[in-house]
């Protein structure tokens, strides 16, 4: 009998919905406050990365900036929520990315549970936002995750709070961290993205419309077959 995979955990930007342009342009703007120029390709990194790790990764490229006291780069994280939270508050259901309400149905047609794992602080608010909340049996608390992306912490503690093996779940990023997270998890990965960045994928897709529960289903299956 072929294996069923028991939940699917999604990430929120770039898979849900397209908060990273808005993360990238609030952390341009402290980055400029901080007279550190950041631009798009620089931007790659901080996918999927916590909030106070991004921070650090901005603030290494000027080593003048490297004796900031915590309270100091508590400030600058705060301002950037700040300048972030002014964005999200323009998001709706019209942006939630294309395919993502036919597979959060699909799971739940098939019984497949639901948990989201970002790294956002923000992710309750958002879901809410875009009207999905009802879909997640499970949400992260990022504020309780000691080791961001790609340490698989996130994974396996929405795979403990379903009560499911990581082997059963199945996890979707669009990040390199999180990709990496998800197979240091031991589960299926899934990308969606570039292969340039996220060659690890054990399926890759290009955008959210090519995410496909039954090819996703099948592929998952084909994995487990070979293990």
């Amino acid at each position: 009998m072929e294996k069923f995979p028991q939940a699917f955990i999604y990430d929120l930007d770039g898979v849900i919905t397209d908060t990273a342009e808005f993360h990238f342009l609030a952390w341009q703007k402290i980055a400029s406050e901080l007279d550190i120029p950041i631009d798009r390709h620089f931007n790659e990194q901080l996918k999927g990365v916590g909030r106070m790790d991004s921070l650090n990764m901005i603030l290494k490229l000027n080593p003048a900036l490297s004796e900031l006291s915590e309270k100091e780069k508590q400030n600058w994280a705060s301002k950037k929520n700040e300048h972030y939270l002014e964005l999200v508050e323009t998001i709706d259901p019209s942006h939630i990315l294309p395919g993502i309400l036919e597979l959060l149905s699909a799971n739940k047609e098939k019984n497949i549970k639901i948990a989201l794992g970002s790294a956002s602080k923000n992710a309750r608010h958002i879901l809410g936002k875009l009207g999905l909340t009802a879909y997640f049996d499970y949400i992260v608390d990022a504020e309780k995750v000691k080791k961001g992306k790609p340490d698989p912490e996130t994974f396996i503690v929405a795979a403990d709070a379903l009560r499911l093996s990581c082997s059963d779940c199945i996890g979707i990023e669009d990040s390199t961290a999180g990709v990496e997270a998800i197979n240091a998890a031991n589960m299926f990965s899934v990308g969606v993205g570039d292969a340039a960045h996220l060659s690890e994928a054990d399926y890759l897709v290009s955008d959210t419309s090519k995410l496909v529960f039954e090819e996703i289903i099948e592929r998952y299956q084909q994995a487990n077959a070979k293990r």
